[in-house]
């Protein structure tokens, strides 16, 4: 075995010479195979170079599958880029097989010729399998953006239809509140001009039986020379007396008889704008639904008279002091609670049950608020909170606050926050009104906040709880 070594090693080192020149010929053979066609034929004429998993039109035209559809997103049209014609529909791309595996050769044997003064063994297809590795990628993110223009303009597009929708149904609501306006200055004008004819009437009327009363009394006087006359004549004069004539004293004409008309159409007018909020903020509250979010109780705010269930989610007033340890951001003075979540951009909507509950406040408030000492609760202390107090109290804290008028008791409470747009709404989901919304300029993170109320003897020992699960549209 020993005196064999050289030679085996001569013989390996033969068949290894020889697999190489054998490759390098197979790859000379086919470069000169593909020297017979022109590079024209491998090349897409929109990026001008070797074809990237290429695509061909209805028409026979071929191009790159990432350049055509970047072509037709830009130009918005499902035209072809060299004969220009039209497809009714922009044709579904599927990869020209044949025309990929001729260009991949022809790719393989133009790098090939490129790197045959290299070796022909690993070298060659290290690199090879680079430079194809680095080129999936830029394709790969060349389709992502391509895919991501094709989204932004899809959500354009939405958007434009969502503002014309907006403009169509503002233009209905206003004409119609406008046909109401003209419709209730009519009826206005018309029963003021009722009141003013019958007016003149009954003083023609008045003026007719005045006339007649005046003309009988002249028709019965008597002169001092009549009385001079013989007793017949005078006997006659008596007989002619005017009758009993109606005591004027009494009848009187009102000048002010259409006081309160245009009060009470303003006042109509006003139900039917209301009638008319109402029905647009049902709408809105179905549509604000989509965001909805998952909102958790963060226990290390809470007040210690307050007890938070374990899911997080409900929170009551207790008469026992809770055993909790001693936190910077926990509430000492009010009993409020804040949520985990904080928001600091986007739109959010969350549902609290309050039940039958006559204490509570609900609302959002900045994360840095005071949560030691005494405040008030006012969006310039960073609170923007509704509250019901006394069974049947609701108001806006705002500085005075702003006493609200509900028509009915709402058992539960939506609240959505709109940060860039300023804006906290309250709705009732059950009816679908809205309660009262806060503007403003949100510059720092805000967090839901919650305060159950005190007992109040037991009555208001219902907790609050957030009834929102979260949505994934």
């Amino acid at each position: 075995m020993t005196g064999n070594g050289p030679y085996l090693v001569t013989v390996v080192r033969e068949a290894e010479k020889e697999t190489l020149l054998n490759t390098h010929s197979n790859i000379q053979g086919m470069a000169s195979t593909f020297s017979l066609l022109s590079e024209k034929h491998f090349l897409c004429s929109l990026c001008e170079d070797i074809f990237s998993n290429p695509v061909t039109t209805p028409c026979g035209h071929s191009f790159c599958k990432v350049c055509l559809r970047k072509y037709w997103s830009r130009s918005g049209s499902g035209k072809c880029p060299l004969c220009r014609k039209a497809f009714v529909s922009k044709p579904h791309l599927s990869v020209n097989r044949i025309l990929a595996d001729v260009t991949e050769h022809y790719r393989k044997s133009r790098i090939d010729g490129k790197l045959k003064s290299v070796s022909v063994g690993g070298l060659l297809n290290d690199t090879y399998v680079q430079v194809e590795k680095t080129n999936t990628e830029v394709e790969h993110m060349i389709e992502e953006r391509i895919q991501k223009m094709d989204k932004l303009k899809q959500s354009l597009k939405l958007l434009k239809s969502s503002c014309l929708r907006e403009v169509q149904e503002s233009h209905r609501v206003f004409s119609a509140l406008l046909s109401a306006v003209e419709a209730a200055h009519k009826a206005v004008v018309a029963e003021v001009e009722e009141k003013q004819q019958e007016a003149e009437k009954r003083v023609d009327q008045l003026m007719k039986q005045l006339e007649n009363e005046i003309a009988e009394l002249k028709s019965g006087q008597t002169t001092p020379e009549d009385l001079l006359d013989s007793k017949e004549h005078l006997r006659k004069s008596f007989i002619h007396l005017p009758r009993e004539m109606r005591d004027w004293s009494k009848v009187t004409l009102e000048t002010d008889l259409c006081v309160g008309f245009t009060r009470k159409a303003v006042s109509d007018f006003i139900n039917t704008v209301r009638t008319e909020a109402n029905k647009l903020s049902k709408a809105e509250l179905k549509r604000l639904q989509i965001y909805t979010v998952e909102i958790r109780l963060s226990p290390r705010t809470a007040h210690t008279h307050l007890s938070i269930s374990d899911d997080r989610k409900q929170v009551r007033h207790t008469t026992k002091q809770q055993e909790v340890p001693e936190n910077p951001k926990r509430f000492e003075r009010v009993t409020n609670v804040m949520s985990k979540e904080a928001f600091q951009s986007g739109r959010h909507y969350w549902e609290v049950e309050v039940g039958d509950k006559t204490d509570w406040d609900l609302g959002v408030a900045k994360h840095s608020v005071n949560r030691k000492g005494k405040f008030t609760v006012s969006p310039a202390n960073g609170f923007w909170m509704l509250s019901r107090r006394n069974g049947n109290q609701y108001t806006a804290n705002t500085v005075p606050p702003t006493c609200l008028s509900l028509t009915s008791k709402p058992r539960k409470v939506a609240i959505y926050l709109d940060y860039e747009g300023g804006r906290v709404s309250f709705f009732c989901p059950e009816s679908g009104i809205h309660i009262h919304t806060f503007t403003d300029k949100f510059t720092e993170r805000l967090h839901p906040i919650f305060n159950p109320g005190r007992l109040r003897g037991g009555n208001n020992a219902a907790p609050l709880i957030i009834t929102t699960n979260f949505c994934t549209i």
